[in-house]
């Protein structure tokens, strides 16, 4: 039998990359008045971050592989009948979906002269594709609670450079994705945010540094848990209002 979701009647929010970096920040942002679906591969990490949360669950699943993700979203117990869960409130309904942030994401560096296309292929399948498929999995969940989906892009969605041509086409595309989501999604009363953060302190960061030939400062950098605020701003938003794209930089 499914877990039960949301038991404790919060509204439900699933994140992807949710053991780590910006998306624990995410976890630990929204924790305090949300029941937390935790998106990763690792059960024991999930497992141990569930463990600190007040209301949360594992979500395994690997999110490049559409079969995998197919039977994981299967397996939550996601109400998708009014008469399941009550009439809408703000999104927020008791015992369902009412967001899912996308956090998990690649960095595949190189020039065009280096990278393969299997780089390219790696690139897009986890920061593009995935986020597509799973949005299509859980889209019937989120009309029902009017939802939110929060994708985290980056300021590498807005210019490029060199070595950055496969991670920055892939969070370009990503932008294009989610406006053309928003676009479809607004008859249905889903709200679609897209938050661009800059630089911040993540393992990420630290593999782009060590290809860029540069120290990895940690103070030089935004906080994981900076933008996780924006991420909580985005879904606690009243329902007359969206935030359709924001772009958030150290200081």
């Amino acid at each position: 039998m499914a877990p039960t979701l949301n038991p404790e009647n919060r509204p439900a929010v699933l994140i992807t990359g949710a053991s780590r970096g910006i998306g624990r920040a995410i976890a630990h942002e929204l924790g305090r008045d949300h029941h937390l679906i935790l998106g990763g591969r690792d059960r024991e990490a999930l497992d141990a971050l569930a463990a600190e949360l007040p209301s949360a669950q594992p979500f395994v699943a690997d999110l490049a592989d559409p079969a995998s993700l197919a039977d994981a979203v299967t397996a939550l117990d996601l109400a998708s009948d009014p008469a399941d869960g009550g009439a809408a409130a703000d999104g927020d309904t008791p015992g369902r979906l009412a967001g899912v942030v996308h956090s998990a994401g690649i960095l595949v560096s190189g020039t065009v002269e280096e990278l393969t296309a299997e780089d390219w292929n790696r690139s897009f399948a986890l920061n593009v594709t995935a986020v597509a498929e799973l949005t299509r999995l859980l889209l019937p969940a989120l009309r029902a609670a009017r939802g939110t989906v929060v994708t985290i892009n980056s300021g590498s969605g807005y210019s490029s450079g060199a070595g950055g041509g496969a991670y920055c086409a892939s969070k370009f595309a990503l932008r294009a994705l989610t406006d053309a989501l928003r676009a479809e999604e607004k008859e249905h009363g889903v709200r679609v945010s897209s938050v661009h953060p800059g630089r911040t302190a993540t393992d990420m960061q630290r593999e782009l540094r060590s290809y860029e030939g540069g120290d990895y400062q940690e103070e030089d950098y935004m906080r994981p848990e900076t933008v996780a605020a924006t991420v909580g701003l985005a879904l606690r938003l009243p329902a007359d209002a969206a935030i359709d794209s924001l772009s958030v930089r150290p200081r």
